[in-house]
């Protein structure tokens, strides 16, 4: 066997107490397409990290031709090592597709200044080597996304670079594009390039890749021959259990309950043409990839964006998108996706944080009761279990679950007709995440519906129904009661046709 091209072993990672890595494997042979996947959390992003060279792993090695990894210092070999083609390009969209291949280290001529002709030649060069159609003195603002992509990989092969990490390379191409993307990949490894895919549609995984390693909570689960791993196999190995395994009973909401939350042809740059429904007391799930368009769907109820088509009702009035205050006056509460940058004011106190959306309720005339602001924050914190020695004490004292809990309470403060909740458990322990599932439980017992996005599958097992959605648009519905692995194939785009 040929030494691997790029070879991690028992690579580990953490951030304080999270282990983002705890035992990270990857062997890439010279010339092939290994597609690395996994479910959002498995640690794919961190391994990607460490394998080109943006930090180092706190355990664990990664070798090049089996020498060591260059230091974490020497930007230079690592660029002639490994490149990564994010999904987001990283060129310069004001500059030339020339300007783009060689920015930073443009050819000089005589007096020190840039020579330009030079320039444009060896870019046209480089372009040529690689089979790349675009010319050099374009806009790279002005390409399609299939192209600035191709200008990318052109680029970190010019450092001499034959390890090429493509991370969601297809999220914004259609089928065609897609194609000639794998054609040209197809290309390039013919000529001695060598990738690592990473995707959320496993179709591509088969029609691409050679050989498949999969992740699954910050683990090495398997690495395998694509040809030899059936697609049920695969996402078994996502998922963590078999499909025989794990039903969950649901006592699902009354069928003639009143529709609360009707959404009619929405459309967004993120989801075209949704319709969504939530019943009274109704708990519904979006589930989909990062790039699914899931939380834009979510915010925009919660008055964060704009759609560009489409209407919504909430209990048979208009809803006003756009503006966070309406939303929350017609009755829209959220739990944001991130509680530190969206969800906490960190300089003030936990009563501050769970009562800022009520204080109309607390007093008369813009002037707010202090008993009675202290006394409504006392109930929340009872009323959510937070940990806490007061409603004074600075939010930012709280542990990652407590925090949450806070979040979690300054939107069910308002008593909300419709409850948004988006990834709600993230980053909290076992005991924080069940206390905080009861009190979406107990928000829908009373009426409320709910509207939850996440990641976490224990998030979305009690739902009445869970929505996928795939490129911006819904591609399935699961009621309650699916296996893990049904929905985790919704999700990754596999065709069981």
């Amino acid at each position: 066997m040929s030494t691997p091209l790029v070879e991690a072993r028992g690579v580990a990672k953490r951030y304080g107490p999270t282990v983002a890595l705890q035992d990270g494997r990857l062997t890439v042979l010279p010339g092939e397409s290994h597609a690395l996947v996994g479910r959002n959390g498995a640690g794919k992003s961190t391994l990607v990290t460490i394998l080109t060279g943006l930090q180092a792993p706190d355990e664990g090695e990664v070798r090049f031709d089996g020498e060591p990894a260059p230091a974490l210092t020497d930007r230079d070999a690592w660029r002639r090592k490994v490149a990564c083609v994010y999904q987001k390009p990283t060129v310069v969209p004001e500059l030339t597709v020339a300007e783009n291949l060689f920015i930073n280290r443009q050819p000089v001529g005589r007096g020190g200044f840039i020579s330009w002709r030079r320039l444009r030649a060896e870019a046209a060069q480089v372009l040529d080597t690689w089979d790349v159609h675009v010319d050099p003195q374009a806009r790279t603002a002005d390409l399609k996304v299939e192209d600035r992509q191709m200008v990318e990989i052109a680029r970190a092969l010019s450092f001499g670079a034959r390890f090429i990490v493509l991370d969601e390379p297809t999220a914004q191409l259609d089928n065609r594009e897609i194609e000639r993307l794998f054609t040209r990949m197809r290309a390039l490894q013919e000529s001695g390039v060598t990738f690592l895919f990473i995707s959320h549609h496993l179709q591509e995984v088969y029609e691409v890749c050679q050989t498949v390693t999969v992740l699954r909570d910050a683990r090495w689960i398997t690495t395998a021959p694509v040809a030899e791993l059936p697609r049920t196999a695969l996402v078994e190995a996502m998922a963590g259990e078999s499909i025989a395994e794990r039903t969950v009973t649901h006592q699902p909401v009354a069928a003639d309950a009143p529709v609360l939350l009707d959404a009619r042809g929405l459309t967004s740059d993120a989801y075209e043409d949704i319709d969504l429904t939530v019943r009274h007391g109704e708990v519904v799930g979006l589930a989909g990839s990062s790039g699914s368009g899931k939380i834009e769907l979510a915010e925009s109820f919660a008055g964060l964006h704009t759609p560009t088509g489409g209407t919504a009702r909430l209990d048979g009035e208009r809803l006003s998108f756009g503006d966070v205050q309406a939303a929350l006056r017609a009755g829209v509460a959220c739990v944001p996706r991130d509680r530190h940058e969206q969800g906490l004011v960190s300089g003030m106190t936990i009563g501050d944080n769970t009562t800022m959306s009520v204080l109309n309720r607390l007093g008369r005339y813009g002037f707010i009761s202090a008993a009675r602001k202290r006394g409504f924050a006392a109930e929340l914190i009872e009323r959510l279990d937070i940990h806490t020695e007061g409603p004074e004490q600075p939010v930012s004292d709280l542990s990652g679950g407590n925090a949450q809990k806070v979040v979690m309470a300054r939107a069910l403060a308002s008593d909300p007709r419709l409850l948004v909740l988006i990834n709600p458990t993230a980053g909290v322990d076992v005991k924080s995440k069940e206390s905080l599932l009861s009190r979406m439980d107990s928000a829908s017992e009373d009426g409320t519906a709910v509207l939850v996005v996440s990641d976490e599958l224990d998030d979305l097992r009690r739902c009445d129904r869970v929505l996928v959605l795939f490129h911006g648009r819904v591609v399935a519905e699961h009621p309650a009661g699916w296996h893990d692995h049904e929905l985790i194939a919704s999700i990754e785009g596999v065709d069981h046709g």
